[in-house]
């Protein structure tokens, strides 16, 4: 566990929240750690995949993910990343779920954060930042979660599926042969993604070609590499499942 940002050397709390701002190149990795407070962590350019022992998130270009204090996580960048962070003590936003989510970032939300992150820390003794930490905080007790999330099963036996298809997405594997792999009926291991993930197998399966799409447009990669590399025949059928998931086209989606 990190030590605490919002603390002094003797241990007193000097700030309710605290920020950082970064810029990563493609294909950096911040190795797995944790940090005692709350987190939102924005990306302003690029695309950051945010990985737990309970699951991924991707997160696009002015989009923005929670991470709950002590939430053990790694990130890694696809393309050049502008990352903001803001680290909240646990009590600020008490109506936020206790588990990651994705979330669409609004115009006054992303200038808030930006606002924020010229000071290093804030503290509810000046006025002015008391009101920017207020602000801020109504603003998170009004987001909503956004798909872009992959739930993992704890199954060892589901985590051993798991395992092959995020090291080769784009590869036909069989149910039946993951199944064979993995020492498990095929009606069991439908039953173990359901009840541990809420998705059925293919539901999973086309969330993680969708997430791994995101981060290949990320990176630079046109609409038919895209979906090719993650296992669309059709440039036509991956855009429409593209677009009845998240809502628009891969092209109005990163805004090009």
């Amino acid at each position: 566990m990190c030590q605490s940002v919002l603390v002094d050397r003797r241990g007193c709390q000097t700030a309710q929240m605290a920020t950082l701002s970064y810029e990563f190149e493609d294909g950096h990795v911040i190795t797995k750690h944790a940090h005692p407070e709350d987190q939102l962590i924005y990306a302003s350019k690029g695309v950051m995949t945010v990985d737990t022992a309970h699951g991924t998130w991707v997160v696009p270009p002015l989009r923005a993910v929670w991470i709950p204090a002590g939430t053990p996580h790694s990130v890694a960048m696809s393309g050049r990343v502008s990352m903001r962070t803001l680290y909240m003590h646990p009590r600020l936003v008490r109506e936020l779920p206790g588990k990651c989510f994705v979330m669409n970032v609004s115009a006054l939300l992303r200038e808030l954060i930006l606002h924020a992150c010229e000071f290093r820390k804030l503290n509810r003794k000046t006025p002015i930042q008391r009101r920017v930490i207020e602000i801020i905080a109504d603003q998170l007790r009004t987001t909503h979660s956004i798909p872009l999330q992959l739930p993992h099963p704890s199954d060892s036996r589901a985590m051993r599926v798991v395992k092959v298809l995020l090291a080769d997405p784009e590869k036909p594997w069989t149910l039946k042969a993951l199944c064979e792999d993995c020492g498990a009926s095929r009606r069991t291991i439908e039953r173990v993604f359901l009840e541990e993930t809420k998705m059925t197998f293919s539901q999973w399966r086309q969330q993680l070609r969708l997430l791994r799409a995101v981060e290949l447009l990320a990176s630079g990669e046109s609409v038919t590499d895209a979906a090719m590399s993650v296992g669309y025949s059709s440039v036509s059928a991956f855009i429409h499942m593209f677009r009845r998931q998240l809502g628009r086209t891969p092209g109005r989606y990163f805004g090009v």
